[in-house]
């Protein structure tokens, strides 16, 4: 059998690669905390870091080391969104690669990054459909959750449900979770991070610990300056700092558990039920019920429905369920895009009297929301979907401006969108309490309000008449 000079130089070529990709690369010295990170044999491993504090470049490297152990193999990088986690993850390896040579191939049409040896890493972003399917069932030496705070209340599913058993099959097999403090200490990366559950080995640094970071002391202070924060300003402490604090200004929607929860309807009024519908964010439906009364100052989240991938008959049939369950007095639906198509298709073909939700003024409408958050005047159940999506959804005050309030691109929710349009409709603001029966006449209580009343009278009149002689004296006429 004889080999052709290409193809015996392509095998050279590619076995110098493999070795070159094998080859140890350098920690710095001076970054003791991030080399810990790397090296940690643990099986569950948390990383807890301020931004610009090298966790990425952290898993970079970590990545590296297992897909050279395993050729062939498929690791998988977890990101909230496929854009947020290619613009983590693929700078860093680049930089990686560059640094060292390693020969590692990108392709950028399937955010995959390809080692010499055949091993792999699949880059996926949590918005992307069915992720959780793609990685379900297979098997994985390594795997990374990203920007964990943002993931919500399903991470913990997502790691002991889906993630767990893929690296099951390797006896080094890891998780890693990483994060910045989020801006409500609560969740399942707080109480990783902060009550040691879950088994995981804990790494926690900051930008100050980063020698690659230049001067990160000026850095902050210019920060401070430009910000105009103090040392205690809650976003300076949590994302920069590394400590956990709630941080309600970066929030858009601020639902408090121990003032807006509650339990069960109230039974002593008579409830009107508005349906509010929000249109398909990436093929997801949300119905939001609220409640409110002529005799209550409070509007209540009563039920939601958060539904993927579903046409318009699906879409009308869980709105006759509530229909039927409810009796709705009114029906607003989001109608912006293609959801007037749908909006109309609903009304002629299937009769039901749904109404274009009011979007004018969306900023204006959120601020009336949470200032009845902020008085107790707009209560959800503590576990519902609205509540815990209120703790994810925040603003970008980098690109805010005092007339366009601008949310980051981490998270987007439904429900609260489905709940804005029904609260807009809601009239519980025109409450006013009843006015107390009058005192018995003869009774004591009766001579205590004449004589109340009589007294504010004579204070009336004196505050009259000194008002009078000073006009008199403008005039001239007086003293």
């Amino acid at each position: 059998m004889t080999v052709s000079k290409t193809a015996l130089l392509a095998e050279v070529i590619n076995r110098s690669n493999a070795n070159d990709s094998a080859k140890p690369i350098l920690l710095n010295p001076n970054f003791p905390k991030q080399n810990n990170f790397i090296n940690d044999p643990s099986r569950y491993i948390v990383a807890q870091c301020s931004r610009r504090a090298g966790k990425t470049n952290g898993l970079a490297y970590r990545f590296h080391q297992t897909m050279v152990k395993y050729p062939k193999s498929q690791c998988i990088y977890l990101g909230l969104t496929r854009d947020s986690a290619k613009g983590a993850m693929w700078p860093a390896f680049q930089e990686l690669n560059d640094r060292y040579g390693l020969g590692y191939t990108f392709v950028e049409s399937k955010l995959t990054i390809i080692n010499p040896n055949g091993a792999k890493l699949l880059i996926l972003g949590a918005d992307m459909t069915n992720y959780a399917k793609r990685i379900k069932g297979r098997k994985f030496p390594a795997i990374a959750v990203d920007e964990a705070q943002d993931f919500g209340r399903h991470i913990e599913s997502i790691i002991d449900d889906v993630l767990t058993p893929c690296i099951s099959d390797y006896s080094d097999g890891w998780i890693a979770i990483t994060g910045t403090p989020g801006p409500v200490p609560q969740g399942y990366f707080f109480d990783v991070t902060q009550r040691g559950k879950y088994g995981f080995s804990q790494h926690k640094w900051t930008l100050y610990e980063n020698p690659n970071m230049p001067n990160p002391e000026a850095f902050v202070e210019d920060l401070k300056k430009r910000k105009e924060w103090t040392d205690q300003s809650p976003t300076l402490r949590r994302e920069w700092l590394n400590y956990w604090v709630l941080d309600t200004n970066a929030l858009w929607v601020v639902y408090s558990e121990s003032i807006n929860h509650y339990e069960t309807l109230p039974k002593e009024h008579k409830w009107h039920y508005i349906l509010g519908i929000d249109i398909g964010f990436k093929d997801a439906d949300a119905l939001a019920v609220i409640a409110w009364s002529e005799t209550s100052p409070v509007t209540y989240l009563v039920e939601e429905m958060v539904t993927s991938k579903q046409g318009i008959t699906e879409l009308v049939e869980n709105i006759n369920i509530l229909n039927k369950k409810y009796k709705f007095d009114k029906m607003v639906m989001d109608e912006g895009g293609l959801g007037k198509k749908v909006g109309e298709e609903i009304r002629r073909r299937h009769l039901l009297p749904v109404e274009p939700a009011d979007k004018a003024n969306k900023q204006d409408n959120v601020e009336f929301l949470n200032d009845d958050l902020r008085l107790g005047k707009f209560k959800a159940k503590k576990d519902s979907r609205f509540a815990q999506d209120s703790y994810m959804v925040q603003i970008d005050w980098d690109k805010s401006t005092p007339k366009r309030i601008v949310l980051k691109k981490t998270f987007h929710s439904d429900i609260i969108d489905a709940v804005l349009y029904a609260f807009r409709e809601s009239w519980a603001f025109t409450h006013e309490p009843p006015k107390p029966d009058a005192p018995k006449w003869g009774t004591k209580e009766w001579a205590e309000q004449q004589s109340t009343g009589m007294f504010e009278a004579e204070l009336e009149g004196l505050k009259k008449q000194e008002e009078f002689g000073n006009w008199v004296k403008k005039l001239g006429y007086g003293e």
